[in-house]
Order: C-alpha cells, then structure tokens, then sequence
C-alpha cells in the first residue's frame, strides 16, 4: 500500500458507461483525473503534444495549430511503426499529467485513474485496486451503434484493440455492472468509495461490485 491517497484505476471497454461511472466518483467528492480529457488538452493549439507531433507527422495539424484527429489518424492507420512513435511521444506527457494530479491531491483518501486502455497499456501497476466498468454485450453495441458516424466496422475495429470484457472483469478488483440501471451503478460506486475511504481501506475482493 502506498499510504494516501489510495489509487483506484477506472477503465472499460468502449460503451461500458466507464465516463458515466467517472462522474460519480467525482460527483461524491472523489479526485478523477480523465486520461482522455488530458490527451484533448495535448492535442489542442498550444497543447505540449502538438507541436511535437506537427514535426513528426508533417499535415496533421488544423489551422489553428492543434492536431487534426482525422488527418493523424490516417498518418497513423496501419502502420504499427508510425503508431508506436505517436505513443512514444504521447504516454510520457499523459503520465507527467497524471503525475501532477496526483501531487495536486496527495492528501485526499482516494483518487480516481480514469484510463480506457488501463490492462492494454500495463496502468494497472500505478494503481492500488482497479474497477472495470461493464455491460452484457447486447448493450455495449447498442449504445456504441447509437453513437453519430459509428459503424460496425468500426466498432469491431475498436474492440479490437481492446482486452476483451471477460478477461477485464477477471482481473479486477471490483466491477461496475452498468447495464442494471444507473442506480445500481450509483450504489456500487458508493460502496466502492465507503470500502476504500475507510480507515484503514476495506481490502478488495476480486470482482466485488
């Protein structure tokens, strides 16, 4: 245990409701750093990314000179050399982020790693207990077709590169089932911030919602 705050990692596979479930660890007073809004931020005009991939990936940058998603991901598209390099340059400034959100709230109980691809990328070991957000499969792909300009090519696309949900919900600490309903997804995330606000933390059961 690493003392305060305790570090709880969220993630899911896309459709999950894993920003839903973010907003209520926030919404109970719970520091969330969201790895997502981070990259927004990156990539923005002025961001500490986008000049750097300017330079990389010459023509992926708007007018204004933030990082035109559309035209990186292209550069980007099949090619596990280019792709490797966009990492290379983006998870160092993401991490340093992360790093300073958690000197920012170093004093509070519990704090939240909202990261999509936490067990793709290795987050899990940054982190004192993981809960995975999940749904049956039958409403992840209703919620992610539903979704402007999705298609199923790009879902399959997506999952993909995703850990599959089963294998998620195995190694987790707890799971957020959100296809019951948001009031079941509320009263898990209640319980989850009363186990590990206690003092000393509840310790996880694998899998407890």
């Amino acid at each position: 245990m690493r003392g305060k705050p305790f570090v709880l990692g969220l993630t899911g596979s896309i459709g999950m409701g894993k920003s839903a479930t973010a907003a209520l660890f926030a919404q109970r007073g719970v520091p969330v750093h969201d790895a997502d809004a981070a990259v927004h931020a990156l990539y923005g005009a002025g961001g500490a990314a986008a000049e750097a991939i300017g330079r990389e990936f010459p023509g992926t940058l708007d007018a204004q000179g933030g990082v035109d998603r559309a035209a990186l991901r292209e550069a980007v598209l099949g090619d596990a050399a280019r792709l490797k390099r966009l990492e290379a340059l983006v998870h160092p400034l993401v991490r340093r982020e992360s790093e300073a959100f958690l000197a920012r709230n170093a004093e509070a109980p519990l704090v939240v790693l909202d990261i999509p691809l936490l067990y793709e990328t290795g987050g899990e070991g940054r982190c004192d207990a993981v809960a995975v957000v999940s749904a049956p499969a039958a409403i992840q792909r209703e919620r992610v077709l539903a979704r402007p300009g999705m298609t199923e090519a790009a879902f399959a696309a997506i999952l993909a590169k995703q850990m599959p949900d089963a294998e998620k919900r195995a190694r987790a600490d707890y799971v957020i089932d959100t296809g019951s309903g948001f009031p079941a997804a509320e009263a898990a995330v209640a319980r989850i911030v009363a186990d590990l606000t206690a003092s000393p933390p509840v310790a996880p059961i694998p899998g407890k919602a």
